[in-house]
């Protein structure tokens, strides 16, 4: 039996069997299925009569999972947001009173529940990818009629806005994107843009649908997941701060 060298073994064994190198776990990411759960508390909470009280225990919550996924820029997107649409909201009809200053100020303070949830949602896209949500779909005993379609459009949305950002790079090297060449051709511009992403999304369509079937996707045997989905720990975590946050929220309107 002949023994490989230093170099040759350190290159051929396990990364973790490798001398010297120390590899970073993966962070552990949160379940789909506690991803929609939060989605819909914070959506039934918030957009319900009364739902301005836990305002701030969405948008907190929305903030500590961005912090969480180290997503920066959507983290500062989520907070400017906010604070813009809640100084519109209070600020604007105290400064400067008037029919349309309040008018300004209810639909902003409306605007700003959408935008809670919506930081919430980011966190679902920000961590479940299209393998993870199907396969966590069936665990919940979702039919297959709601799994198929989802695992569909998870994979074909991503897919078109890359299509459509190229279609874009393509017209900016050809000079068509130019503010003079819109205005004066607004119809041709459409046009420009249009048609090369309807003919590139009917491509990939039929791609995805072909890899889909070979998949099993819509197989009536139960598939199986590399990585079959499970709670743990930081499922656990997030709704005890989402409790926690609603508590605190109502606690203070209590107190006021």
């Amino acid at each position: 039996m002949t023994t490989l060298p230093g170099r040759v073994r350190a290159e051929t064994a396990a990364p973790h069997e490798i001398p010297g190198r120390r590899l970073s776990q993966p962070r552990r990411a949160t379940d789909p299925r506690t991803s929609v759960v939060l989605i819909i508390a914070t959506s039934v909470t918030v957009m319900a009569p009364g739902g301005e009280t836990f305002v701030p225990a969405g948008l907190g919550l929305g903030l500590l999972l961005a912090i969480a996924d180290r997503a920066w820029r959507h983290l500062g997107a989520l907070a400017a947001a906010a604070a813009t649409l809640e100084l519109l909201a209070r600020g604007l009809p105290l400064l400067a009173p008037s029919i349309f200053s309040v008018l300004v100020g209810v639909v902003s303070a409306f605007l700003l529940r959408f935008v809670v949830v919506y930081g919430v949602v980011l966190h679902f896209f920000r961590t479940g990818t299209p393998a993870a949500v199907t396969a966590a779909l069936r665990a919940a005993r979702i039919p297959r009629a709601l799994t198929v379609p989802i695992a569909v459009v998870l994979r074909f949305a991503p897919v078109v806005a890359a299509e459509a950002s190229a279609v874009v790079d393509s017209m900016r090297l050809q000079g068509l994107t130019s503010r003079r060449s819109v205005l004066r051709h607004p119809v041709l511009s459409i046009e420009r843009f249009t048609v090369p992403v309807i003919a590139s999304t009917l491509r990939v369509g039929d791609d995805l649908t072909a890899a889909a079937l070979l998949r099993g996707l819509g197989s009536y045997q139960r598939p199986t997941s590399r990585v079959p989905p499970r709670l743990g720990w930081p499922d656990l975590l997030w709704v005890a701060v989402t409790g926690l946050l609603a508590a605190a929220c109502w606690m203070a309107k209590g107190c006021i």
